[in-house]
């Protein structure tokens, strides 16, 4: 067994990042797929979290991704107020060049043999349109087009709630809720970021862009050739001198011993998942003065979506539940001081307090 496969066994069943209840490899040779579906816990109800079509270096580093992110949902899904467990699958290629119909209905197979266990929906490289595909073979998916009974584009409602927590830690940070004024610096401005860049333009915040594809930043300067500014990349934008807010809304390891040392911005909040790059990263956030919004708090707007699309799909009560995350942002916050520990920190307390009554209900 080699040292890398033998990492990821070890995170599984002997780390506190691990105790995920199920894992399971897929493969079809006929079609290419190979994925992973990781189910790290049903305490409050079917595991929910997208599929996510990514080209990983090789097969140990998705396996640690699809763990890593599973157990994020669990505790995106629980403060969110959600009767779902978390769970996340990934499928290994380029999605620009291995998705094929026949590969994501074979895929919808696999989902479905797990018999409502997990339910999935979009994420990175996987779209409205790939989870129509899925859902002919799999009934537990989620983020379907309006046509097809479904909810539609869950980047909007994430957007959405970025924003809200945005605003929870303008009031926190500076006693106001209002962004206007504020300078704004945005790492990724495709699905969810451009829906951000709207809500801070029309509240009257700056914002400055950044994103590796020049065709996305050319979308936004020409959607709004006022108040909007484009640096070269990520290491520019954290540099950017007067920025209040840095929202990261690209992949995650945003924050890590490179970037927190240079960050100007005095808040965090962006849409990307897994934004700390190791532990410890919250610490060295709070000993330099800035406040972080933990991403799996404020990035939920989307899977308040898609959870209720298994309801019948109402865009306005999901709003309604999306702007509850300005209070359960603020009361993170509160819970952080109060117990003298970084918001990260207190975060994972509720949530894991919830999975525990949830488990010892049963």
């Amino acid at each position: 067994m080699t040292d890398v496969t033998n990492g990821v066994l070890r995170t599984l069943f002997h780390s506190d990042q691990g105790g995920h209840e199920q894992v399971v490899l897929c493969q079809d040779r006929a079609s290419g797929l190979k994925a992973v579906i990781a189910i790290h816990s049903t305490a409050l109800g079917p595991a929910l979290g997208g599929t996510r079509f990514y080209p990983y270096a090789n097969e140990e580093e998705a396996v640690a991704d699809a763990l890593n992110l599973a157990r994020g949902m669990s505790y995106k899904n629980a403060m969110a107020g959600l009767d779902h467990g978390g769970g996340k699958a990934v499928i290994i290629g380029d999605p620009e060049r291995d998705k094929s119909e026949r590969l994501l209905l074979a895929y919808g197979r696999f989902v479905a043999s797990l018999g409502g266990r997990y339910v999935t929906a979009c994420d990175v490289g996987t779209y409205v349109a790939d989870m129509d595909v899925v859902a002919r073979e799999c009934r537990w998916t989620t983020g379907r087009s309006p046509e097809n009974g479904g909810a539609g584009d869950s980047s909007v409602l994430t957007a959405f709630g970025v924003y809200q927590g945005m605003r929870a830690a303008a009031q926190h940070q500076w006693g106001d809720p209002s962004l206007r004024g504020r300078r704004v610096g945005i790492a990724g401005v495709g699905k969810v970021g451009h829906h951000l860049v709207r809500h801070l333009r029309d509240e009257g915040a700056e914002v400055v862009i950044t994103d590796v594809r020049e065709e996305a930043v050319r979308r936004i300067l020409d959607q709004h050739p006022e108040g909007v500014t484009a640096v070269a990349d990520t290491d520019a934008l954290i540099r950017v001198e007067g920025l209040d807010v840095y929202a990261p809304c690209a992949l995650g390891g945003a924050l890590g011993d490179d970037s927190v040392p240079v960050l100007t911005a005095k808040v965090v909040c962006g849409a990307a998942n897994n934004q700390l790059a190791h532990p410890g990263v919250e610490k060295d956030l709070a000993d330099r003065g800035i406040l972080y919004a933990p991403d799996y708090v404020v990035n939920a707007g989307g899977v308040i979506q898609v959870a209720d699309e298994l309801h019948g799909f109402d865009f306005d009560r999901c709003r309604a539940k999306a702007a509850k995350i300005f209070d359960t942002t603020l009361a993170i916050f509160a819970r952080a001081k109060e117990d003298g520990i970084p918001p990260a920190a207190a975060a994972d307390r509720i949530a894991e307090q919830r999975m525990a009554e949830a488990r010892s209900a049963h």
